[in-house]
């Protein structure tokens, strides 16, 4: 299969990119610095283009047969735009070259409901200040980016992490239509949902259309822990998810 990754530079770009080409699939890993693109592979091609770019974005998805969308940025106060614009892009590009299947991703907190079990501290402090202040204009411009996608008429399918952390391998993670029981999702866990999402035709049809938690179960962080690594701009903090 054919298969384009937009940020594909980011940590859970890169571990798409790596699964999809282990598993046989040419990949084009999209990033606006190629230079700094360290996955290398024997079907994988490396294209340098911005979403907002559409020009550039037409070329990355002509002649592919399916399209993930793995763009993330870090929360801040200034206005966002990446999610909402880059959607728009990809799926008119899509739209003109015949590619239907589309795969991005956003984040848990846009079910609108505190996942089942938490606490009232999290429910009604901790994840609403996330939510209000740290990630604010992130969260807004994915809530643009995910109109944009549903008002199309192509076969797309957003998954909604929550918070994300780095692991080694994937586990036995869960997925669902609904929020699921917990705070926390593995990029490791995240990057096999996407590519299986693509190539898994028992998927397509089960979750075309819908949005998707992901949600890691076992030897997950703490929230604090995350917020932690987060104000210390570590790169393997929880990233404009949840």
């Amino acid at each position: 299969m054919e298969i384009v990754v937009f940020g594909a530079n980011g940590p859970t770009g890169r571990l798409v990119v790596e699964r999809a080409g282990a598993e046989g699939h040419t990949v084009t890993a999209v990033t606006r610095h190629p230079e700094a693109f360290a996955v290398r592979g024997p079907r994988l091609r490396v294209v340098e283009a911005d979403v907002h770019d559409p020009v550039a974005v037409e070329r990355a998805v002509a002649g592919q047969d399916a399209v993930i969308s793995a763009l993330g940025v870090p929360y801040g106060k200034n206005p966002v735009t990446v999610y909402s614009a880059g959607a728009t892009h990809i799926t008119q590009a899509m739209t003109k070259h015949g590619v239907r299947r589309f795969v991005a991703v956003t984040s848990t907190v846009l079910f609108g409901t505190s996942a089942p079990g938490e606490n009232l501290l999290f429910r009604k402090v901790l994840e609403p200040a996330v939510m209000r202040f740290m990630g604010r204009t992130v969260y807004d411009d994915m809530r643009r980016m995910e109109a944009v996608v549903r008002d199309t008429d192509l076969d797309w399918t957003i998954l909604r992490p929550g918070g994300l952390f780095d692991t080694d391998t994937v586990s036995d993670y869960g997925v669902g239509t609904s929020r699921l029981p917990g705070r926390y999702t593995a990029r490791a866990d995240l990057a096999h949902e996407l590519v299986r999402q693509v190539v898994d035709a028992g998927h397509l049809r089960a979750f075309v259309r819908a949005f998707v938690d992901v949600r890691t179960t076992e030897n997950t962080p703490t929230f604090l822990q995350l917020i932690r690594k987060e104000a210390a701009g570590d790169k393997g903090a929880v990233r404009a998810r949840g």
